[in-house]
């Protein structure tokens, strides 16, 4: 008898396999439905900062929308004056700047708009600092807590955010869709190119108030960056306080089919391994991101960028050497970089700013970007001692 082919365990075995995919084709999750909409403001024109209400206390809250943040979080000096106590608990929380232990408020409800979020840990931190550089009140940061729960649609156009359900959902054309992983935090490949050409991952961080950030290991062991870059010191805020930075420029950056010349760009020293170097080679921060339309979709680890209006903005290359704070009502100098153009003109820590280039209008984010703007010179007229004092500082470019 003529053997027959062995084809009946594999025919059987595709039919199981068409069964199952059918079967799983069938569930389709319902489409996503828009839950609210609610204004945001851009903080210094950084980071967007959205108005929020913990459910039983009378207050609206500023609290700023990071995708840098693994949790949700209420300044200190705020918890206080709303009555809460906070728990000790034995969770480190790691900042560019410090790690400290973390205290927790449990089982809060944070209500955005017409929203109610249910269960919500709060972390304590101070954010005292972050109010002085932002130039307005920042009560909490809100971060995976929230963005893990839902989809969230970001018009930087209207300066509005939608927040919509989990579900399947259709993205707008025009666009470029994002995959990256997602564990608590955003990260995504994106490719530099200076002295030479490399690709690297990089935290996506809409919290994060600055162009790009890199670590000092990855810089060295990448020989990314051309030897003869101008570098100017800085000093950046973040969770622990301040930390001292290198202000430079990355001549090429492509994030998907996006490219950037020219990118400002801060080289800092990980002494906390905040980047787990070499997982990552940095951040890519909001002076960046803000130039999309973004939906946030945690659920599918997706993220839908769409260039807006703010696309082409240029980037702001002035060096000053100097930072400003609003303090009680007042814009002042805080620190001040040794042999910046601000130290050279003269310039004081505590000085009180009363008008640059003729504008008295008392603008905190106007005042922030006259001394980043593309000019080389600006005049300040400023209080110091009851007296004042007319003072032109000569900037410096990264050009």
């Amino acid at each position: 008898m003529k053997a027959l082919p062995i084809i009946a365990p594999l025919l059987i075995a595709s039919i199981f396999v068409a069964t199952g995919a059918r079967a799983q084709e069938e569930f389709i999750p319902p489409p996503s439905q828009e839950l609210t909409t609610l204004p945001f403001s851009l903080a210094a024109e950084s980071v967007i900062l959205v108005k929020g209400i913990l459910v039983g206390t009378p207050d609206t809250l500023n609290f700023i929308l990071d995708t840098g943040s693994s949790g949700i979080s209420l300044d200190s000096t705020t918890a206080s004056s709303l009555g809460f106590v906070p728990e000790e608990s034995d969770i480190n929380i790691r900042g560019i700047a410090g790690v400290r232990k973390a205290k927790f408020l449990y089982a809060k409800q944070l209500k955005l708009n017409d929203l109610i979020v249910d269960s919500l840990n709060f972390h304590i931190n101070d954010y005292e600092f972050l109010s002085y550089v932002y130039g307005a009140r920042i009560d909490g940061v809100i971060g995976y807590s929230l963005l893990s729960r839902y989809i969230l649609k970001i018009d930087y156009d209207d300066q509005e955010m939608t927040i919509c359900s989990q579900g399947t959902i259709k993205y707008p054309r025009g666009g470029h869709l994002l995959r990256p992983f997602i564990r608590t935090l955003p990260v995504h490949s994106a490719q530099l190119k200076d002295h030479r050409r490399i690709r690297s991952r990089f935290l996506f961080d809409i919290g994060a108030g600055l162009s790009l950030v890199l670590s000092k290991e990855f810089e060295t062991d990448s020989s990314v960056m051309r030897k003869k870059r101008k570098r100017f010191p800085i000093e950046a805020h973040g969770v622990g306080g301040k930390l001292g930075m290198e202000m430079t420029l990355v001549k090429d950056f492509r994030l998907g089919p996006y490219r950037f010349r020219n990118v400002p760009t801060m080289i800092f020293e990980d002494e906390f391994n905040v980047t787990s170097y070499p997982y990552l080679g940095g951040l890519i921060g909001n002076q960046i991101l803000k130039r999309f339309n973004l939906i946030i979709n945690y659920q599918r680890r997706e993220i839908h960028l769409k260039p807006n209006s703010l696309y082409r903005e240029p980037f702001e290359y002035s060096y000053s050497g100097m930072e400003l704070y609003y303090v009680d009502g007042n814009i002042v100098v805080g620190s001040i970089i040794k042999a910046s153009p601000a130290a050279i003109a003269g310039i004081e820590k505590g000085d009180i700013v009363i008008a640059v280039d003729n504008n008295a209008n008392q603008n905190f984010t106007q005042y922030k970007k006259a001394l980043t703007s593309a000019k080389k010179r600006v005049r300040l007229i400023i209080r110091r001692d009851e007296k004042l004092m007319e003072i032109e500082v000569k900037l410096m470019s990264l050009l």
